[in-house]
């Protein structure tokens, strides 16, 4: 079994759904595939505009509805026409009707929350499924569309859920044992112990295809995307950035959470336990080799691995000579902080303990500040904060690499080579893996930061 997945610009038209099948028909041609798929490119941003515009009672919502059933609807005329797949047309003119139904009854309570969020997203996925199954039915593929809700069970943390492997895989080899064809799999959704629809986080897709992979014991999983595999830095900004031919779980995972969008950073749990190779791959150059993601690659002289970067930061300063010696400060900022569902990206403390700094989205800033005003009264109070400096229009950049670890003189080369171009440094923090260095800078800086670092290192 090997388990393919497709995003959403390898999906976004007919024209690229076509040539999505003919690779997944080449595929099953030589052995059996499962095949996961994404939303049309554009669709869950669009649905998630609907969404927002019918919770502020903007009539607005119903054209823009009206501008994904077209689509919707016209590529399933133009991949199959009108004569073939009634069931399927049905189905899908179906969730249209329902879709229009839920953001009708959200306008009326002007009100969209989490769980109805989650499940007006879940519609991207489940009508685009739909679509391609009975395309590949139409032209004699035997193909199953396969709804996610039904075999990945998560808890209710809606747009982010957490998913219960063991039933997971449990149902998903149930399911996928009774398909003679090829199953055509939703990604990004599942549905809680009560059927609940949920989501596992944007570009989730990547996430269910591993979790697929692991339960029917594919030898590998594929992911399909618009490039030719994981870059050392993002070629928008870095001329000379360049597809890296393999990397280890640990540098993709590192990569994905600080920025890096080719890949789903929970993608690697399940491929990890199992052990399953991840390749990335690209659907308008599928000839081209793509980037292997294993437990181990053959060894290489390159410093690092990538550069990735985390744009929109802000970073919060809490000051105060009452802090040194004090025990519980720092617990009391965590606790207030995830109490307020706020994400810390890094941290860094003086060893005077007289400053701890956090780094989170800049978007959380001031739920940040609200957050720590609260818990940190009394300490204000008296004095033993004396203030608490926001700092925004940040960046984070991170190198990243397995061959960092225990080799000397790394981070001093980043650091000395953005010295010498005059770019501050404003904070500074490293894995104790030492596989990690990141740090803060200026946003206007951020370009000029990746070329400098990534010419230092990979050049």
């Amino acid at each position: 079994m090997k388990t393919m997945k497709f995003g959403g610009s390898s999906v976004k038209d007919a024209e690229r759904i076509k040539n999505v099948v003919t690779i997944v028909k080449e595929s099953a041609e030589k052995e059996q595939v499962a095949v996961v798929l994404s939303a049309m490119k554009g669709i869950t941003d669009a649905l998630i505009n609907c969404a927002n515009l019918a919770a502020s009672g903007d009539e607005s919502y119903k054209p823009a509805l009206q501008e994904i059933k077209d689509k919707e609807l016209n590529t399933f005329k133009e991949l199959i026409g009108t004569e073939k797949e009634q069931e399927a047309l049905k189905s899908l003119e179906k969730m249209l009707t329902n879709l229009g139904e839920i953001l009708l009854g959200i306008k009326m309570v002007k009100e969209c929350s989490d769980r109805s969020l989650d499940l007006i997203q879940s519609f991207g996925e489940r009508m685009n499924n739909t679509v391609v199954a009975a395309y590949m039915r139409s032209i004699g593929i035997d193909a199953e569309y396969v709804d996610t809700r039904e075999v990945v069970l998560t808890d209710n943390s809606f747009g982010a859920a957490k998913v219960d492997y063991k039933e997971s895989y449990k149902r998903i080899k149930e399911k996928i044992n009774t398909i003679k064809g090829i199953p055509v799999i939703t990604g990004f959704i599942g549905a809680d112990p009560d059927g609940v629809t949920t989501t596992l986080g944007r570009n989730g897709s990547d996430f269910t295809a591993s979790i697929i992979a692991a339960a029917t014991g594919s030898s590998i999983v594929e992911i399909w995307t618009d490039v030719d595999g994981v870059l050392s830095a993002d070629p928008r900004c870095v001329k000379n950035a360049f597809v890296i031919p393999e990397i280890t779980y640990q540098e993709a995972m590192e990569l994905s959470f600080f920025g890096a969008e080719v890949i789903h950073p929970y993608t690697m749990i399940p491929a990890v336990d199992r052990d399953i190779p991840i390749i990335i791959k690209n659907t308008m150059n599928p000839s081209a080799p793509g980037t292997i993601i294993t437990r181990e690659v053959a060894p290489h002289t390159r410093p690092i691995t990538g550069i990735a970067s985390i744009k929109d930061i802000a970073m919060i300063n809490i000051m105060g000579g009452g802090m040194i010696g004090t025990p519980g400060i720092a617990s009391k900022v965590f606790s207030a902080l995830a109490d307020y569902g706020i994400n810390i990206i890094m941290i860094s403390q003086a060893s005077s303990e007289h400053s701890i700094c956090l780094v989170f989205r800049a978007i959380q800033s001031e739920r940040a500040v609200e957050a720590l005003n609260n818990i940190l009264a009394e300490e204000i109070k008296t004095k033993r904060i004396e203030k608490i400096v926001v700092r925004e229009g940040l960046e984070v950049l991170s190198v990243i690499g397995d061959n960092m670890v225990g080799t000397p003189g790394v981070a001093g080369k980043i650091f000395k080579s953005l010295g010498d171009e005059g770019i501050s440094v404003l904070s500074i923090a490293q894995g104790s893996s030492e596989r990690n260095v990141s740090f803060v800078i200026d946003k206007e800086h951020r370009d000029k930061a990746l070329n400098i670092v990534h010419d230092a290192f990979l050049i």
